[in-house]
């Protein structure tokens, strides 16, 4: 039974470190130990790039139908001899980038799209000399805005020439928010007027569309707004239904709540979100950063997922401005994110936008954790003590049951060399040996198998913190001490995953050896294999560990040294 109860925690404790290691190599975009090689077309290609797949550029992504967001363009359009959205634009467009305390954006003059927005405190991990883009050329994403009108008249959409109004590009000292404004030329007789409001300290963009009628009758135009990318996305595994960090459109309605739309659902038509609503926004995912487009009025609106050329798509929503006279203008407000999955602001901008923040299978319990270790931090002012104080008070929730699983550990380590003297005794008599074996475990009050239930409990505990501590960008770049100067990256003098291999190999040692001689080399040699996953994984877990070590030694060692007291005073 001492065997079997063994074997059960190693084979845990293997299976354990194998899908956390298995989602770090997902979580970083490298490929799953347990999914195929790439095809070599696909490495010919550059990385994420929309065009080498032959996907038609963003910019001609034409506009929802104003009869239905996955329709086709109104043909309207075409007959009217105004702007065909996907022709070439008559006005040579400009490249305006606008720069502020915390972002880089280019917005397009045609069609007024955001096409690239970097993010200047956030800089990339792989290559250090360039920041974070959330909105990416590379794989053409961009955000998108437009009109279409209920009638099927032609009117200015995202592919539409628009010119700068407003000449700052800067965000200057004193400034609360960069303003630029764009008007298009009339389109039977209607203008569009876009402005985006860039804040300081802040990456929630505010966007207003402006119709502008200057025709002599009544226009009934719609507003929409859409995210368009590539379906190009990090490999990725669902092995044994191990979470992975989700990348792709995602959708929130207060019915539906957050719903993940992958790529391949779209093309098959098996999105299964919300398509009409009076609340709720549309994103895209990816590890760390997100873009979404939020409306938190109580307005009805249309949701749409399309694809839109080879292996791109577009998603967004659609909404009804109603009548506007010959003469008259109305507006529509709604905002863009793009920037980081800071947890506590993504709350306070929209219903459920946190969420956007992934998990996995593991969320019910990841949550509260992560409030835990964000209090922490709001005490301690410091993501690496914040993780050694999170690890401290999860120990002490747990104490007792890991109590009862060290004192059955120490119990059986004082009671081993009566066993290893029968099983050498009895080696030759199997039967009588597994008798004498239950027999010192009855007189000696020892349940083999006591300690499996309390280490079980905790895995799932553990595995949720481990997505936590993978998942929050406000860990990313955080400092801890001296040479740990980003706990989301691998120690980089590997002194972290040292200790915690010694640690481990101390903790190894006070527990009992195992009779069988293989199980007993076993037990010296699946720490030290193990450990070397370690020194790759990301400094903030390996101080996790470490302290999780540390911690469990100390309770181990108190709890042996009172076992073995009370065996020499009986």
């Amino acid at each position: 039974m001492n065997d079997m109860r063994r074997t059960i925690l190693w084979s845990v404790f293997a299976f354990s470190l194998l899908m956390l290691w298995d989602g770090w190599l997902r979580h970083t975009g490298q490929p799953s130990m347990f999914a195929p090689a790439p095809a070599a077309s696909a490495a010919s290609a550059p990385s994420g790039s929309a065009q080498a797949s032959g996907a038609t550029d963003a910019s001609s992504v034409p506009p929802p139908s104003a009869t239905g967001a996955n329709a086709a363009v109104p043909v309207a359009a075409a007959a009217s001899g105004a702007a065909v959205p996907g022709a070439a634009p008559t006005v040579p467009s400009q490249q305006l980038v606008l720069t502020t305390d915390v972002l880089r954006a280019t917005v397009d003059t045609q069609g007024g799209n955001l096409v690239k927005v970097e993010l200047l405190k956030y800089t990339d991990q792989d290559h250090p000399e360039k920041h974070v883009l959330v909105l990416d050329p590379a794989h053409s994403y961009s955000a998108q805005s437009g009109l279409v009108d209920a009638a099927g008249t032609d009117l200015p959409n995202h592919t539409s020439a628009m010119a700068p109004v407003t000449a700052e590009r800067t965000l200057a000292d004193g400034q609360d928010a960069l303003v630029l404004k764009l008007e298009s030329a009339p389109v039977n007789g209607v203008k569009r007027v876009l402005t985006y409001t860039f804040p300081r300290a802040g990456y929630a963009v505010g966007v207003k569309q402006e119709v502008v009628n200057t025709s002599g009758i009544t226009v009934r135009p719609q507003v929409y707004v859409q995210l368009v990318r590539d379906g190009v996305v990090p490999a990725s595994s669902g092995f044994f239904g191990a979470p992975t960090s989700y990348v792709g459109p995602a959708f929130y309605t207060a019915n539906s709540k957050f719903k993940k739309v992958e790529f391949k659902h779209i093309d098959d038509n098996s999105t299964g979100f919300d398509k009409t609503a009076n609340n709720g926004w549309v994103s895209v995912v990816q590890h760390y950063f997100a873009s979404a487009w939020l409306n938190t009025q109580d307005t009805s609106r249309e949701f749409f997922a399309r694809k839109v050329g080879t292996n791109l798509y577009a998603v967004g929503m659609l909404f009804n401005l109603g009548d506007v006279a010959g003469g008259q203008s109305k507006a529509f407000e709604s905002q863009l994110y793009v920037g980081p999955q800071e947890e506590k602001k993504l709350e306070a901008l929209a219903p459920g936008l946190e969420l956007v923040k992934d998990y996995g299978l593991v969320t019910i319990l990841a949550k509260p954790l992560f409030w835990l270790l964000y209090y922490l931090h709001s005490l301690l002012q410091n993501w690496g003590w914040s993780i050694v104080a999170l690890v401290v008070l999860l120990k002490a929730a747990f104490y007792w049951l890991n109590a009862k699983a060290y004192r059955s550990m120490a119990k059986m380590k004082a009671i081993n060399p009566r066993i290893q003297e029968m099983r050498e005794r009895l080696k030759d008599k199997p039967q009588q040996m597994q008798q004498e074996m239950m027999k010192i475990y009855r007189e000696e009050k020892v349940n083999p198998i006591g300690g499996c239930l309390p280490i079980m409990i905790q895995i799932p505990v553990f595995i949720a913190l481990y997505w936590v501590l993978l998942s929050s960008v406000e860990i990313r770049n955080a400092p801890w001490i001296g040479w740990i100067t980003d706990l989301s990256v691998k120690d980089p003098y590997f002194v972290l995953p040292l200790l915690m291999t010694l640690s481990t190999l101390l903790q190894t040692w006070l527990n009992p050896t195992p009779p069988d001689p293989l199980q007993a080399k076993m037990m010296w040699i699946m720490p030290l294999v193990f450990s070397v996953m370690f020194f790759f994984f990301p400094a903030g877990l390996v101080l996790y560990w470490l302290t999780n070590n540390i911690l469990s030694i100390a309770q181990q060692w108190m709890i042996n040294k009172q076992i073995e007291g009370a065996t020499k005073k009986a």
